[in-house]
């Protein structure tokens, strides 16, 4: 369904609140660059409808059934890049803040006061925003295959950068899939492949779906821009869980173990063969983690006297 959030059109599933006068905590997923709502694996969002959750998940801007920002234009990459060499701020068309003021939008337009806030990737880097602009408004953060976004942490590797800056063969639906194949071929779990026809089924619905490269592109001058963030994290107070596969190819583990040194109490869940995606094994192993993660948060909001997630000591 489409809402109206932050001022623009946002695409939203949601699993509901459940029947009537059940009041079931919600859960809001944030997908990655590039990715749209349709990326989380339904394993995961079974699991925490099962586990009695209310699942929310949204296209970003700019990706999928969601607002295109053509207005914006077509960003000069290659300039952007050679200002952060240079050390100065890229100038991105939005900002990471504004992703995750869409992403508070969707809960203000669903009538959800707080929220369990997961992201993975760049969802995570948003999750990290929103629980920064809003900590009252985060149960729990939980920051999965993403980075802080700071100085130093280790690249991707060579072939990864190659591939993810290249371009399809061609302009046909099936160039277009070749090309994401190559990718996630590249950055996937080396010790849970998917198989291709699985793979290559999975992204030409998205590519059916809402295929717009330009917007991706403005996506990633968003992260590129966002320099501060890794800085700021030591100001959270809520409950985090950080997810990250030991084998990722495009953001190394360090970036998550990064991120978990910056964040007060923040819990570790490092996964060995995992990498830039989220195949069955590795779901069931972040599952078993997370749901007790998001339980034990819903425990201690329950507590009259418990102060407020995200609160300032």
């Amino acid at each position: 369904m489409k809402i109206r959030a932050n001022g623009i059109d946002i695409e939203v599933e949601d699993s509901g609140p459940g029947a009537a006068g059940e009041d079931r905590p919600a859960v809001l997923l944030i997908m990655g660059l590039g990715m749209q709502l349709v990326a989380w694996p339904a394993q995961l969002v079974q699991a925490l409808v099962a586990a009695g959750y209310r699942v929310i998940r949204h296209d970003n801007r700019d990706v999928g059934l969601s607002q295109h920002m053509a207005g914006l234009g077509q960003p000069n990459f290659i300039w952007q890049g050679l200002r952060l060499k240079l050390g100065l701020t890229p100038r991105a068309p939005y900002s990471m803040g504004d992703m995750a003021a869409d992403s508070l939008g969707v809960l203000d337009a669903l009538g959800i006061q707080a929220a369990h806030v997961v992201g993975a990737s760049m969802g995570g880097m948003i999750a990290q925003r929103v629980a920064l602009a809003a900590p009252e408004r985060v149960l729990s953060l939980t920051s999965m295959m993403s980075t802080s976004g700071a100085k130093g942490l280790p690249n991707a590797r060579p072939k990864v950068i190659r591939v993810l800056l290249s371009r399809p063969n061609g302009r046909s639906p099936s160039a277009v899939v070749d090309h994401y194949v190559r990718l996630f071929k590249v950055i996937g779990s080396p010790a849970y492949p998917t198989p291709e026809a699985e793979l290559r089924e999975r992204i030409a619905l998205g590519v059916r779906r809402g295929f717009y490269p330009v917007g991706t592109l403005r996506q990633m001058l968003a992260i590129m821009a966002d320099v501060n963030r890794a800085a700021q994290l030591a100001r959270l107070r809520v409950a985090t869980l950080v997810v990250h596969g030991k084998a990722d190819p495009l953001l190394p583990y360090a970036c998550g173990e990064d991120t978990a040194r910056r964040i007060a109490g923040a819990k570790l869940l490092g996964i060995e063969g995992m990498g830039h995606d989220l195949p069955p094994a590795a779901v069931a192993q972040i599952l078993a983690v997370l749901i007790p993660h998001l339980k034990a948060a819903d425990a201690r909001a329950s507590v009259p006297s418990a102060s407020p997630a995200g609160a300032a000591p």
